[in-house]
């Protein structure tokens, strides 16, 4: 499958990939340099804003706002104004923890999830936004969150342990979360690599970024591995759907833990990549503010 880089965004940790339906872009962030990236795949048209620390993602809110996670809680991102407005501190959150991936549900609600920003202690939960309101929701003592990702239909989430290379399930309705239970144990199939940002297809798969992977992988909704395609960056970080009928895929990759010699191998690391979707992926809820 014919993968291409459509932006040289030469991210140091790229993320969060995400469709705007409404503004027809890209939006994505590199953690690390606190970029805010969108890219008009139609024209090529991009920028990045500068965001006041370590951006984990942004998604489309209600009133035209990005709904964002840094490094100090949620905040909003006025794409007209280039402004960013912190909104509110994620509660119990260690110091030295960051917010590193998010999603939406069909109701609006915001799953994410936390980190040890220096990757060493188990720290990391998971949370969700509602309407103004954080709660946990979801494993905690992970040292490593990506997703959540929820299906089409709103009944099933999905978190990755990134370290510990497992993805979990819980089944999930408008009012709460089931307990987790082990979906895929990703070592059995890529034992040298580390599932990251997961996303739900039209057909209910779960797509998974594989950091020192190469690639992103597919399984079905019982966890089997029924494809992999490969990407020519190390480091995989976030796959999300887009374009006008969401039939392409968009890829986020890092190269933080890159030195010259992988630069060398793989030089177009740090770009975001796409290619022709085997599958759909669906419309995600924009995020409810209040």
């Amino acid at each position: 499958m014919a993968v291409k880089q459509v932006l040289a965004a030469e991210a140091k940790l790229g993320e969060g990939v995400l469709w705007d339906a409404e503004r027809k872009v890209v939006w994505f962030v590199d953690i690390k340099r606190h970029r805010l990236w969108h890219l008009d795949p139609a024209t090529g048209s991009n920028s990045f804003a500068e965001a006041p620390g370590q951006i984990g993602w942004a998604i489309p809110a209600e009133g035209g706002l990005l709904l964002c996670g840094l490094k100090d809680g949620l905040h909003t991102f006025d794409p007209e104004a280039g402004a960013f407005t912190r909104l509110m501190a994620v509660p119990g959150e260690p110091a030295g923890n960051r917010l590193n991936d998010a999603c939406t549900d069909p109701w609006g609600r915001v799953w994410f999830g936390s980190m040890d920003d220096s990757e060493q202690g188990a720290t990391g939960r998971f949370h969700v936004f509602d309407r103004g309101t954080i709660r946990p929701a979801g494993p905690a003592g992970i040292g490593i969150t990506n997703g959540p990702a929820v299906d089409a239909a709103g009944t099933r989430v999905y978190f990755t342990d990134t370290g510990g290379q497992k993805i979990h399930v819980a089944e999930l309705t408008r009012d709460g979360v089931g307990e987790a239970r082990l979906y895929v144990d990703t070592a059995e199939h890529f034992p040298q690599a580390y599932p990251d940002g997961p996303v739900v297809d039209a057909e209910g798969h779960v797509w998974s970024a594989f950091y020192f992977g190469g690639c992103v992988a597919r399984f079905s909704p019982e966890g089997k591995l029924v494809a992999k395609i490969d990407i020519p960056a190390r480091d995989v970080t976030k796959m999300g759907f887009g374009g006008p009928d969401l039939a392409t895929a968009f890829v986020t990759t890092a190269t933080k833990n890159m030195e010259p010699a992988d630069m060398a191998k793989f030089p177009q690391a740090g770009g975001l990549f796409a290619f022709d979707a085997p599958v759909k992926g669906f419309a995600q809820a924009r995020a409810r503010l209040s």
